[in-house]
């Protein structure tokens, strides 16, 4: 079983007290540094409020997560892989059964 680790992160000036796994460490801790960079240009470039830059930092992230989850969904190629293999056996039966 993984360790457990006590951390305490900061994003837009709020601290969170967190309890995870040592293994996570690294990715939570870089994803806490983009989402504080992203927040902080949208409060640069507009002006915006914490929850506003906070907003638009997760619509943006969902938006690109959302984007590659579309890139890697390999179902529209296995669907026609089928699709061309059931019209093979079909093929390669009616050649069967004429013979």
């Amino acid at each position: 079983m993984e360790d457990k680790l006590s951390i305490s992160i900061n994003i837009a000036e709020r601290r969170f007290p967190l309890k995870i796994d040592r293994s996570e460490e690294e990715k939570i801790r870089m994803a806490t540094k983009l989402i504080n960079e992203k927040v902080l240009q949208y409060k640069q470039r507009f002006g915006k409020d914490d929850f506003d830059s906070l907003a638009m930092t997760s619509l943006q992230y969902v938006v690109e997560m959302l984007i590659m989850k579309d890139q890697q969904d390999l179902s529209p190629f296995v669907e026609k892989i089928e699709d061309i293999n059931d019209q093979l056996e079909s093929f390669f039966d009616e050649k069967e059964n004429k013979e």
